[in-house]
């Protein structure tokens, strides 16, 4: 998105998005009709916290540590999805996403990369960063499932 694109005041989801069940993981977004390429879906938004906040929320799940509804914005703000978030936070990550993450001023909107078609679900590469070091077995502990021809195996960066 250039810096004279406008930022989307009213993007009527509930005629563009649904969220159901996904092949790639749990729940996942869908497009219920045609989107083009270069479009602004939806702002991946919730609670703005700091990265302590976020460390001391971690895990949102227990069971699942692995699994949160984070989006980084910085080094010291990441948007908390599980607490005020919409739709965009059922996005799944994939090796060859159709969307990106695109962030102005604080604020994330996702973008599609091409044509979305009716139906097809909107995925975007999560490009994780862990503090620990790169290994088989942290890769393995984010494993991708996106299947993709030629997927990275996991969901690191």
């Amino acid at each position: 998105m250039s810096k004279s694109t406008p930022l989307p005041s009213d993007l009527n989801l509930l005629n563009r998005l649904q969220v159901d069940r996904s092949a790639l993981h749990g729940q996942g977004v869908f497009a219920l009709c045609h989107i083009a390429a270069g479009e602004t879906v939806i702002e991946y938004v919730g609670e703005i916290i700091s990265m302590t906040e976020a460390l001391r929320r971690h895990p949102h799940d227990p069971s699942n540590p692995e699994h949160t509804f984070y989006f980084h914005i910085d080094d010291a703000r990441v948007i908390d999805g599980l607490h005020g978030g919409n739709a965009s936070r059922w996005i799944n990550h994939s090796c060859r996403p159709n969307c990106e993450p695109v962030e102005i001023k604080g604020r994330v909107f996702i973008q599609t990369r091409r044509q979305v078609w009716r139906g097809e679900e909107l995925t975007f590469n999560y490009g994780l960063v862990s503090d620990e070091p790169l290994s088989d077995a942290l890769k393995v502990k984010y494993a991708c499932r996106c299947g993709a021809k030629k997927c990275k195996g996991t969901m690191l960066a």
